[in-house]
C-alpha cells in the first residue's frame, strides 16, 4: 500500500501512481471502518460525487461499490457536480457522509478523495486523522454497482432544486436577473460547468460562460483561480466590456473575480467585499476567520465594528471547525486561496455560492469593482498582495522557515521589522503592517512566499528578497 496522507482537504496523488482503484478501495473501506465507529449498529447512508477529472467517474463508482459492499446505502451522483453540492447533500439529508473524488485546483495528471462529514462540510483534522489510523485494517469489501442497485444498496441521483433554492434563500437572485449588466463566468472546465448562468437565467442580466465543457487537462493551466490561469478570462472581459468575472475552480469550492479592466481581483479583496456588504447592507453582525495569509484589511474592519477575530494556521478546514461553534457566532471567513465561509451556508467553502454573493455586493454598491476596492483601500489603508511558489527541497525549505524564527533579522529588503508571528510558518511584520510569510509544505518540495504591502512597488522588493534569499539557502 503506497503512503496514503490526507492534506488541507482530503487525499490527493497522481493518476496510476498512487491514486489507483486498489487504493482508493482501501480509502473508502477506511471511512466506512470509521463511520461504524460513529453509528455503531445503525444504518449508515452516504452520497458520493465527483468532478470532471480523468476517470472521476469511474473511480467514484468504485468508492459506491466498497461502502455498498459494507452494507452502506450509497447514492452515486449521475453526472459530475461541484464539491458543495455533495456538503450540502449530506446536510439536507442527514446522511453519514459523502465521498467526493477530485484533486480541486491540482494538476491534472492528480485526482483525490474528499469526506464530507455529517454536518455538511470538510472533514476535521481529527476525523482524518482516525481515517488514516484505519487504512488497511480491513480487507476492502466491494460490491459490484449493478448488484448493489438490485439489492437496493445504491442508487443513482441527479442534483435536484434543493441546493438552488437554499442559495436563493441567501442572496437575492431576483435583483440580480434583473440588472442591465454583463457577466463572464469561468469555471475552468471545472464542474462549475453552467452552475452560475442558469442560477441568473430569465432575467435582464446576462451572462456568458467560457471554458464550461469538460477538459481533463483544463486547457493547459492549472484550475486555480489566480492571475497566471486567467490570461484568456481578462482578454474576454475587455473585448466584451463585461462589468466583471466571476470564477471557480476544478470542484467549485473556491472563488475568483476580476474587474471591469480585466484585472486580478485578489482573494482578500473578496472577502473584505463580501464582510463589509454583509454588514453595511444585509446587517448581519458576528465573528470574523481569517487564516494566517489573510489580510491585515480584513483585521481593521472586523476591529472597526468591535467583532471577535479569530486568526487560525493556513487551510480552510481551520475555519470550517470554527464555524461549527455556535458559541463563535460565526459570520463570515476566509482564506488566501479563494475559501470563503458565510453564516447560514453550510460549513463550508463554496465557489458558486460567494460569486453570486459578491456579484449581489457589486451591484448593490452601484460601483465598477475596482471602485469598490479604492473605496475600502480610501477607508481602510490600501494594501497589495502577492504569493510566489518556489520548488525547493522541503529540507531546505524549513530551514529558511526556522532560520527566520530564531534568528530574526532587524531589516529585511530596507525595512524595519517591528515583529514576528509563527502560528504556520514565519511571518515577518514591518512598521506600516507590511508583512512577509515564509511558509514549506510538509509534503512537497514547495516554499510558499506571501507577502502584503502598503504598495505595489514595496511589496515586489520584499518578494524579490525573499525568492533571492530561498535560492541562496536552498
Amino acid at each position: 500500500m503506497a503512503a496514503i496522507k490526507f492534506g488541507t482537504d482530503g487525499w490527493r496523488a497522481r493518476i496510476a501512481e498512487d491514486f489507483t482503484f486498489a487504493n482508493v478501495e482501501i480509502v473508502t473501506q477506511a471511512l466506512v471502518d470509521y463511520l461504524k465507529t460513529q453509528n455503531a449498529g445503525g444504518e449508515l447512508r452516504s452520497v458520493v460525487g465527483y468532478d470532471r477529472r480523468f476517470a472521476s467517474e469511474l473511480f467514484a463508482r468504485r468508492a459506491a461499490e466498497v461502502l455498498a459492499g459494507n452494507g452502506v446505502a450509497v447514492d452515486l451522483f449521475a453526472s459530475d457536480v461541484p464539491t458543495p453540492l455533495v456538503s450540502f447533500e449530506v446536510k439536507r439529508r442527514g446522511l453519514d457522509g459523502g465521498v467526493m473524488i477530485t484533486a480541486s485546483h491540482n494538476p491534472p495528471d492528480f485526482n483525490g478523495f474528499k469526506f464530507k462529514a455529517p454536518y455538511g462540510g470538510s472533514a476535521t483534522p481529527a476525523i482524518t486523522d482516525l481515517i488514516e489510523k484505519l487504512l488497511g485494517a480491513t480487507s476492502p469489501r466491494r460490491l459490484p454497482f449493478d448488484e448493489a442497485q438490485r439489492q437496493g444498496l445504491a442508487g443513482v441521483i441527479e442534483a435536484d432544486g434543493d441546493y438552488r433554492r437554499h442559495v436563493e434563500s441567501l442572496v437575492a437572485i431576483n435583483d440580480l436577473r434583473k440588472s442591465d449588466a454583463l457577466v463572464i463566468a469561468d469555471p475552468m472546465h471545472g464542474t462549475g460547468g453552467r452552475w452560475i448562468e442558469s442560477m441568473l437565467a430569465g432575467g435582464k442580466i446576462r451572462v456568458e460562460t467560457i471554458r464550461a465543457d469538460r477538459d481533463p487537462l483544463f486547457g493547459g493551466v492549472l484550475p486555480e483561480p489566480m492571475p497566471w490561469s486567467l490570461e484568456m478570462t481578462s482578454r474576454v472581459i475587455r473585448e466584451r466590456g463585461a462589468l466583471m468575472a466571476l470564477v471557480t475552480d476544478g470542484d467549485a469550492d473556491r472563488v475568483g473575480a476580476m474587474d471591469e479592466r480585466g484585472e486580478y481581483v485578489n482573494t482578500h479583496q473578496i472577502l473584505m467585499i463580501l464582510l463589509l456588504h454583509l454588514v453595511r447592507r444585509k446587517g448581519w453582525k458576528g465573528s470574523v476567520a481569517r487564516t494566517f495569509s489573510q489580510s491585515v484589511i480584513v483585521r481593521r474592519i472586523a476591529e472597526s465594528y468591535g467583532f471577535r477575530l479569530f486568526e487560525t494556521p493556513i487551510g480552510f478546514k481551520h475555519i470550517g471547525e470554527i464555524m461549527l461553534d455556535p458559541a463563535n457566532d460565526f459570520l463570515v471567513g476566509g482564506e488566501e486561496s479563494g475559501g470563503i465561509g458565510v453564516r447560514g451556508h453550510i460549513p463550508e467553502r463554496d465557489g458558486i455560492f460567494n460569486c453570486l454573493l459578491l456579484l449581489e455586493a457589486v451591484l448593490a454598491a452601484g460601483k465598477k469593482p475596482s471602485e469598490i476596492v479604492r473605496d475600502v483601500w480610501r477607508e481602510f489603508g490600501e494594501f497589495h498582495f502577492e504569493r510566489r511558489d518556489l520548488h525547493v527541497p522541503i529540507e531546505s525549505g524549513q530551514k529558511l522557515v526556522g532560520d527566520l524564527r530564531e534568528d530574526t533579522p532587524d531589516i529585511f529588503a530596507g525595512y524595519k521589522v517591528v515583529n514576528i508571528a509563527t502560528l504556520d510558518g514565519t511571518k515577518l511584520i514591518f512598521e506600516d503592517d507590511s508583512w512577509i510569510l515564509f511558509r514549506q509544505s510538509g509534503t512537497e518540495p514547495l516554499l510558499r512566499i506571501y507577502c502584503e504591502a502598503t504598495s505595489i512597488e514595496k511589496m515586489t522588493k520584499m518578494v524579490d528578497a525573499g525568492v533571492l534569499m530561498a535560492q541562496e539557502d536552498s
